[in-house]
């Protein structure tokens, strides 16, 4: 059996003191996530965070930074996930867009409130991004690099 963890990327945006969430379906629960999904085949991560992005919340992301690169593992599911988490700005929202299959809505909120709900977190990675941006972690995105033939 060969072994694979799961990439995924996020995005974390803040705007007048507030972050942008999705409240999801997983699991048969409503749980609160980043903007936040899985790489695609042949996509490339700044790419799969501005998608993921507009498909859960319908706002247009632009990825400014890399807040760091995160390795989770979820013992009850026994796997391992790898997340990129990215900070940037919100640049324009189509109120006309469906969201993806499995998003209830996406809200801002603030940290307290992300905090008071940290029992409806998808996963310990949604608070610790949000904390490690508001510490200032930045790097510049051209870290992450796609290698072409």
């Amino acid at each position: 059996m060969v072994w694979k963890p799961h990439v995924t990327v996020a995005s974390v945006i803040e705007q007048d003191g507030r972050f942008l969430m999705v409240e999801e379906r997983a699991d048969g629960k409503l749980v609160l996530n980043q903007p936040a999904g899985h790489l695609e085949p042949g996509e490339s991560l700044v790419d799969a965070a501005v998608r993921e992005t507009r498909e859960e919340t319908a706002w247009m992301f632009q990825p400014e930074s890399v807040i760091g690169v995160y390795r989770w593992y979820h013992a009850a599911k026994r796997a391992t996930f790898l997340r990129v988490c990215f900070a940037g700005s919100a640049l324009s929202h189509d109120s006309s867009q469906p969201l993806d299959d499995g998003i209830e809505r996406a809200v801002w909120m603030s940290l307290s409130e992300v905090r008071d709900a940290a029992a409806r977190l998808r996963s310990p990675m949604v608070l610790r991004n949000i904390e490690d941006y508001l510490a200032g972690h930045r790097y510049p995105v051209e870290i992450v690099q796609d290698v072409t033939e």
